[in-house]
């Protein structure tokens, strides 16, 4: 990590170090570091759902504030659904947070 953010060329000199030493388990040691790099990619993948396309300016501001709340080194993927019929729908790792206004007729649906 360089400044809260995974650095390829860091993993990939790990992942070199650890084949050129050959410790014992060095398989088991290289899964492991695998499946460390695929939860820190997991947390940082970002989708960022809205009922119309958003202009550079809006995806500019949500990737500041994202940004700002989770640090940087986000992967966003700005995408376009209809059916959330206004609003946003954003998901950082496992975190969800549904503006939508499907997600809020949803929700009041199930109140009843």
């Amino acid at each position: 990590m360089v400044n809260g953010v995974m650095d390829e060329g860091k993993v990939r000199t790990v992942v070199q170090k650890v084949l050129q030493a050959k410790p014992r388990g060095y398989f088991a040691i290289l899964e492991q570091f695998k499946r460390l790099i695929k939860i820190e990619e997991a947390r940082r993948a970002t989708s960022v759902e809205s009922a119309v396309a958003l202009s550079p300016e809006q995806q500019g501001s949500i990737s500041g504030n994202l940004e700002r709340i989770y640090g940087r080194g986000l992967n966003i993927a700005f995408q376009q659904n209809p059916a959330l019929i206004g609003g946003l729908r954003v998901r950082v790792g496992s975190d969800v947070y549904d503006g939508s206004v499907a997600g809020r007729l949803k929700n009041l649906a199930e109140s009843f």
